[in-house]
């Protein structure tokens, strides 16, 4: 009988993950449960014969069929907590549009705890407060839209302020983002300079989704880093006068 536990509480987390992904193969199940891809063949199959519409797409992965819904899932205290302490930090981010959707999906999140966890949660919330963007600044409000758009691979106009002043209209393949020091950035192929560009989000004066999409980026955003680690390397020391 002991040996059942760990095995249950971990067909329980890859129903959870199957939920929560597309598509997930049997060596990402794997390596997040430490046991072996044939375990993982096993636990599928018995998932299988339990009634759980699991689809197989063979050499890409699982997925669980679309439409195929389970009653909402249970939260220990310690991920309650884990929610509500990144509730307090994301009230903290410069961009408008990422607080207002995390607030609205919070809400959705917060209705499905156990009594005594909502009680434990509104009590953490004031016992948690986080001490960058004190003044709550917001600087942005595409974060989401940009996101929207990358997935898409939809083509964005924006009117860009540099921050030596320069303003310029840029039609831009947005890539992807990252977030360093309180600002987002945005990595996007633009068509102006016929290059890939980093973009602040917070220097972008306006924004529109243009009705076109352009092809994907064969290529990682490991491999844009990497690629720029070597521009730099390469780039001999220039005397300061």
């Amino acid at each position: 009988m002991e040996k059942e536990k760990p095995r249950l509480v971990r067909l329980t987390a890859i129903l959870t993950q199957l939920q929560s992904r597309r598509l997930l193969t049997a060596t990402e199940l794997a390596e997040k449960h430490e046991v072996s891809v044939r375990t993982i063949y096993r636990d599928i199959r018995t998932l299988e014969k339990s009634g759980i519409p699991i689809v197989t797409e063979e050499g890409r992965g699982y997925r669980m069929m679309d439409g195929f819904q389970l009653p909402p899932v249970m939260f220990s205290e310690e991920e309650a907590n884990a929610l509500i302490t990144a509730e307090q930090i994301i009230n903290k981010n410069k961009d408008a549009s990422l607080v207002e959707l995390y607030q609205s999906a919070i809400v959705k999140i917060k209705s499905v705890l156990r009594d005594g966890q909502k009680e434990t949660t509104e009590l953490l919330a004031d016992r948690i407060q986080i001490r960058n963007n004190v003044a709550n600044e917001k600087t942005s409000s595409y974060l989401m839209q940009l996101q929207l758009a990358i997935v898409h691979f939809q083509l964005i106009q924006i009117r860009y302020l540099s921050l030596e002043g320069k303003e310029t209209n840029r039609e831009i393949e947005p890539f992807a983002m990252f977030s360093t020091h309180e600002n987002w950035i945005l990595i996007a192929y633009c068509r102006l300079r016929k290059e890939f560009r980093a973009f602040r989000l917070d220097c972008i004066q306006s924004l529109v989704v243009l009705n076109q999409c352009f092809e994907s980026h064969e290529m990682t955003l490991q491999d844009y880093f990497e690629q720029c680690r070597k521009d730099w390397e390469n780039t001999p020391d220039i005397g300061l006068t």
